[in-house]
C-alpha cells in the first residue's frame, strides 16, 4: 500500500506536463503527502483539464480500500466500477516513499524516475457529504502489481500512466472499465530508482524539501 508520496515541481511545469488549462486552488510544493491530507488532482470536465485539490482517502461504508484502490477490488466492487465509469482523475506525483526492512532495523527510501521527472498515477474520486450535507471531495490511487523494484517493499504499486494513457484515462467518452484495464500495468523498473531519505518523513506534518534529499545510510537507519 502506498502511504506517502511527493509532488514537488513549479506550477508552470505541472501545467505544461499535464496540459492544465485551469487551476482551482493555491498550488504549492508538497514533499510528504500522507492519507487524509489534501493533495493535487487533475480532472477533465467538458474537455478541459483542471488542477484541483482533494482529500486523500475515501470515507466508504462498503470497503476497506479507502486510501488505495487495488485493481483487483476495482473489478469486484460495483461502487468502484461505477467510479471508473465517470469519476476518474490523475494524481500528479514525482516520488513514492517506502520503508526498507533489514533485520530489526529499517530505513525510508524514495522511489523516483531516473530523470527525476514528474508522472501521473491513475486515480478515482468521489464527492461525499457529511452529516450537515457539506461536500467532502475525496480521491484514491489505483494500484496494480508491483514491478521488481517496488516489489522489494510492497506487492502492489500505484498505476503510473504514460502521457498517452493519461489522455485515455481522462477521456470522458470512455465508460467501460474493461477497456481501460490494459493501461493499468506495472511501470518499468528500469526507468525508476530508489534512494535513502530522512526518517522524518514518518512525522505527521513534516513537509519540507528535506524529505526528498538523499541521505547517507549511516543516518537513515531506525529501529522498528
Amino acid at each position: 500500500m502506498c502511504q506517502r508520496f511527493s509532488m514537488a515541481a513549479e506550477l508552470p511545469e505541472v501545467q505544461e506536463h499535464f496540459q492544465i488549462e485551469r487551476v482551482m486552488y493555491y498550488y504549492r510544493n508538497r514533499y510528504n503527502i500522507r492519507p487524509t491530507q489534501p493533495m493535487p488532482v487533475v480532472l477533465q470536465q467538458n474537455g478541459e483539464r483542471i488542477l484541483d485539490e482533494f482529500r486523500w482517502g475515501f470515507i466508504p461504508y462498503w470497503g476497506k480500500d479507502a486510501i488505495n484502490a487495488d485493481l483487483r477490488n476495482v473489478h469486484q466492487n460495483p461502487t468502484y466500477r461505477k467510479m471508473v465509469d465517470k469519476q476518474r482523475c490523475i494524481i500528479p506525483c514525482n516520488g513514492f516513499y517506502y520503508w526498507k526492512q533489514e533485520g530489526k532495523k529499517s530505513y525510508p527510501v524514495r522511489v523516483v524516475m531516473k530523470n527525476r521527472g514528474m508522472f501521473g498515477v491513475a486515480g478515482l474520486y468521489e464527492i461525499w457529504r457529511d452529516t450537515r450535507g457539506e461536500p467532502l471531495r475525496t480521491c484514491t490511487l489505483v494500484m496494480t502489481e508491483a514491478n521488481p523494484l517496488i516489489g522489494e517493499f510492497e506487492s502492489r504499486m500505484p498505476a503510473i500512466l504514460s502521457k498517452e494513457n493519461i489522455s485515455r484515462w481522462l477521456d470522458e467518452e470512455t465508460n467501460d472499465p474493461d477497456a481501460l484495464d490494459p493501461i493499468l500495468r506495472p511501470h518499468s523498473a528500469e526507468e525508476m530508482v530508489a534512494y535513502a531519505v530522512t526518517p522524518l518523513i514518518d512525522i505527521h506534518g513534516h513537509d519540507t524539501d528535506e524529505c526528498i534529499k538523499e541521505m547517507d545510510l549511516k543516518h537513515a537507519w531506525v529501529k522498528r
